[in-house]
């Protein structure tokens, strides 16, 4: 015997309704999981109960992924609307675009500050902490970049300066047998003279 409709209005004893907003969420929830799977399809749910608290649901991707698609799409679609419109229209257009893409990097920004991570799924924050590495690694290049011309000036200096030592040991020792060039014979003479004698 199957049970009578329900009838859709608000539920006024308060454990009731409770009770009811949580079957009926993950119920829901449930729904959006088998469309996902069943269908390929993208999803993104969001769901806030009444002390506002967050349940959310997306598929492999990431939420944030899902809801900037949403966003360009609605853009467009309010593009196409807002041509047919006087241009007054088209602030209030870009203000709430403007609007919601802000809401979007704050809390992108307080995830990467290590703030409000709670509510985050496992490859939410799988995703926060990807980022946070690839903008490390972008970071430590740029500050590679500044140190190598002082690493490659440094060096020079060091090799030019090697090089005029090494050019002064030269000419030292060139100066040094000019000297014992013209001191050398006259001793060696004398030397194989005094030699040939004896």
């Amino acid at each position: 015997m199957g049970r009578g409709r329900v009838q859709l209005k608000r539920i006024e004893n308060k454990i009731n309704r409770q009770v009811t907003f949580s079957k009926r969420r993950s119920g829901l929830l449930k729904k959006a999981h088998e469309i996902s799977v069943l269908c390929d399809a993208e999803v993104a749910l969001i769901v806030f109960s009444t002390k506002g608290k967050l349940f959310e649901y997306s598929t492999d991707s990431c939420m944030e992924r899902i809801l900037e698609r949403y966003e360009r799409y609605c853009y467009a679609e309010r593009q196409l609307q807002a041509n047919e419109i006087e241009p007054n229209g088209n602030w209030t257009l870009e203000y709430s675009k403007l609007k919601a893409r802000m809401e979007v990097l704050q809390r992108n920004q307080k995830h990467f500050m290590g703030e409000d991570l709670a509510d985050l799924s496992l490859k939410e924050l799988q995703s926060v902490e990807q980022q946070i590495d690839s903008g490390l690694k972008l970071i430590r290049s740029r500050k590679l970049s500044f140190a190598e011309p002082t690493h490659a000036s440094i060096h020079f200096r060091a090799s030019e300066k090697g090089q005029v030592i090494e050019r002064a040991k030269q000419l030292a020792c060139k100066e040094g047998k000019r000297k014992g060039e013209a001191t050398e014979p006259r001793g060696a003479v004398q030397g194989t003279a005094a030699a040939a004698k004896s």
